[in-house]
């Protein structure tokens, strides 16, 4: 009998400080492909998170599949400890972020890893493309609908399409415009409530963020992320109990 069998688990699944500055223990690995989804960039192994977010996403991928929309294109979610990526994002520390790219034509799966992001926006003009399409739209609404959502990161002008196209979505309000989001959206999850070492993002403004808000964000070309050019990495100062746990 192998005594090792009776001892109980020490660490059990959390999501431990901010989305900016954190950890993930006992993460889970979103599987490769599965109904209406498809992991792309699989060698970053950024491809863990919580079970919460895990789950979220295959529920979507189910409901994606059953608007018959084709499979979702998931990049980035977190390593498998969490903590600062080493090139990239601030956020996904904390296996509570995904990205999940826009473009729709079907992908074969040998071209998953050098996939390219294909833009929404044309940035000399600042209106959206040909690209986005009726198929975007109803992604991004899918995506909103779950109340675990804390917030949707889209382009500004995507915002606006998506005011336009669902003026009364209760949901609107998650959708928050931030620049740099304009070849993929960025969905968040509220810190699950038993997770008491998990910093919450602060409530998002109330009303839909269609009026005064995204206007400001619309007139204020000057702020895109630029994609080109290397970048300091981004080393947090982290909570303690992810400092020995992450490389940094």
């Amino acid at each position: 009998m192998l005594i090792s069998s009776f001892i109980p688990r020490l660490v059990w699944a959390q999501a431990v400080g901010g989305y900016a500055a954190g950890c993930q223990f006992d993460s889970q690995a979103l599987p490769l492909q599965g109904p209406g989804f498809k992991v792309i960039r699989a060698s970053r192994e950024r491809f863990y998170g919580q079970p919460a977010l895990i789950n979220y996403l295959q529920v979507l991928g189910k409901k994606v599949q059953q608007a018959q929309l084709p499979s979702m294109l998931i990049a980035d979610i977190a390593m498998e400890r969490g903590g600062p990526f080493p090139y990239g994002h601030r956020s996904h520390q904390t296996g509570l972020d995904a990205d999940i790219w826009l473009r729709s034509p079907p992908v074969p799966a040998h071209q998953l890893e050098d996939i390219p992001e294909i833009d929404m926006v044309n940035h000399s003009l600042y209106t959206l493309t040909r690209h986005f399409k009726d198929q975007q739209r109803q992604l991004i609404a899918l995506a909103a609908t779950d109340p675990r959502v804390s917030r949707i990161f889209v382009h500004p002008l995507i915002k606006q399409a998506m005011c336009q196209a669902y003026p009364h979505a209760p949901w609107l309000p998650r959708l928050r415009p931030w620049y740099g989001h304009s070849g993929h959206f960025h969905v968040r999850l509220h810190c699950p409530k038993e997770d008491i070492h998990c910093v919450p993002q602060a409530p998002a403004p109330p009303g839909t963020g269609c009026g005064s808000e995204l206007t400001s964000w619309l007139k204020d070309k000057t702020g895109a992320l630029s994609t080109t050019g290397s970048r300091t990495p981004y080393r947090p100062e982290l909570p303690l109990r992810c400092q020995s746990w992450v490389k940094q």
